[in-house]
């Protein structure tokens, strides 16, 4: 047995708290604020308590999995497909709930949205580039805004 387990054997026994001592002592914060996780400060989704962002998961790591082992590029694209829209998701409505910033998530959305458009144009390579970086810069600017304002004026939140 070792030293600490002595000590804490020998320790006198904590005496017992009469019921005006009780009566004194303060109590045990109970607001909701104390209780609440931080899951549950997150906004809810607009279809309520329904795990869909959930589903939309599973089954992209189902079409992965079923993609993978099969040799599928369609399957592995669509599984691809549903994470991003999944993750997509909440992004979005945690930053525009003022709960987390995502402007460099929603940014970089702008700007692969960008560089599509103008690879389906049939732009240059670096009329690609640049256009995808003004967009990356403009809406990171804008996004962090939205955030500040939704937020109560905080730039950036992390829990």
């Amino acid at each position: 047995m070792g030293r600490r387990s002595r000590q804490r054997a020998s320790a006198p026994p904590q005496r017992e708290r009469t019921p005006a001592a009780r009566a004194a002592a303060p109590a045990p914060p109970t607001t909701t604020a104390a209780r609440r996780s931080r899951r549950d400060e997150a906004p809810l989704a607009p279809w309520g308590r329904f795990p869909l962002i959930e589903l939309c998961a599973l089954s992209a790591i189902v079409l992965g999995v079923w993609g993978f082992v099969a040799h599928n590029g369609v399957l592995l694209t669509g599984a691809a497909f549903l994470g991003s829209i999944a993750g997509l998701e909440v992004a979005i409505r945690e930053h525009l709930g003022g709960y987390r910033s995502h402007s460099l998530v929603l940014a970089g959305l702008c700007a692969v949205v960008t560089l599509t458009v103008l690879a389906f144009a049939h732009a240059e390579r670096s009329l690609m580039l640049g256009g995808a970086a003004v967009a990356l810069v403009v809406a990171f600017i804008g996004f962090r805004q939205l955030f500040k304002r939704r937020s109560g004026g905080v730039g950036m939140r992390v829990r």
